[in-house]
């Protein structure tokens, strides 16, 4: 979202100053806030806040790099900080500093090889110890993964019926949970028609879009809900909105979704004024996932 404004303004300057596109530049500085209010108790008044990346050869440590840059925060990896008294600390040439707010880029396996699994080189011993002493807070909290579990996304109307006494202003994608032998046989029934997703698949891979396979592959699929049943979602295929796209062959439709951008500190949630709107660049594709030749577009909202 920061680049994509970023390379916006440089390249079209004047398309901004005809239209009062709502910024987005204040994003680090709520995110930085937002990480400092759920600090320790036993932080000092202006905690300290540091960005955790598994290294250099991770495909995303630019990204990691660009954000810890806007935020004014160390970038470190596992191997920078070290466990003492149930305190978390990071090398500095100056001596360790206590860390108080770790922004995490790591995935709970490798978080802390005496917790989770003994071979990760990317974690940091001991860490789960001072989490659990109340001395460091990670962002986003250890098992929060589960809201990536896409059979989590067919529960959220219940839950937030039963968290909230509310009804869901947004409906859901109506959404089949293979595990159930109902929705399993409805599936089955119908997978020419469906979107069938792993409930643990990101980056677009590991899914059927049933429109537009072939026979062989419908079949393949057939196969592994029947011996997995479990491992898998499916859902009606929508039709996605498209946005003009510059080609090689000149402008043209391309399908596009969007990423809004929300914080949740202590007290306060903020809703950013933009956010990354990913475009599936090959012709009449669904699959929007950089991973598999997706891109972004900067995305406005304009200031009444």
């Amino acid at each position: 979202m920061l680049e994509n404004r970023e390379i916006m303004m440089r390249l079209f300057p004047d398309l901004f100053a005809r239209h009062r596109v709502a910024p987005v530049e204040r994003y680090p500085d709520e995110l930085l806030s937002a990480l400092r209010s759920v600090a320790p108790l036993s932080a000092s008044a202006e905690p300290t806040v540091a960005l955790m990346t598994p290294g250099v050869y991770n495909s995303a440590y630019y990204e990691h790099s660009f954000l810890a840059d806007k935020l004014g925060v160390e970038l470190v990896e596992g191997r920078d900080l070290i466990v003492k008294n149930d305190e978390v600390f990071m090398r500095t040439t100056e001596g360790l500093k206590r860390v108080d707010v770790i922004y995490r880029r790591v995935d709970d396996d490798f978080l802390d090889p005496l917790t989770f699994r003994p071979d990760s080189a990317l974690g940091v011993p001991g860490l789960m110890s001072a989490y659990a002493a109340g001395n460091i807070t990670l962002a986003n909290a250890v098992g929060t993964g589960i809201a990536d579990d896409k059979a989590i996304y067919s529960y959220m109307p219940d839950v937030v019926k039963f968290y909230l006494s509310e009804e869901p202003i947004l409906k859901n994608v109506q959404t089949w949970r293979c595990r159930e032998p109902k929705d399993l046989s409805y599936v089955l029934d119908n997978l020419a028609d469906l979107v069938v997703k792993e409930v643990h698949g990101s980056g677009g891979y590991g899914m059927l879009i049933g429109p537009a396979a072939t026979k062989a592959t419908i079949e393949a699929f057939r196969d592994k809900l029947k011996r997995e049943p479990e491992g898998f979602i499916a859902q009606p295929t929508l039709a996605l909105s498209t946005c003009p796209t510059c080609t090689t062959s000149g402008l043209a439709p391309r399908h596009v979704d969007l990423r809004p951008f929300v914080l949740t500190g202590r007290d306060h949630t903020t809703i950013v004024p933009g956010g990354l709107t990913r475009v599936a660049l090959k012709e009449g594709s669904l699959v929007v996932n950089s991973s598999q030749g997706g891109g972004t577009k900067d995305t406005w909202i304009l200031d009444e």
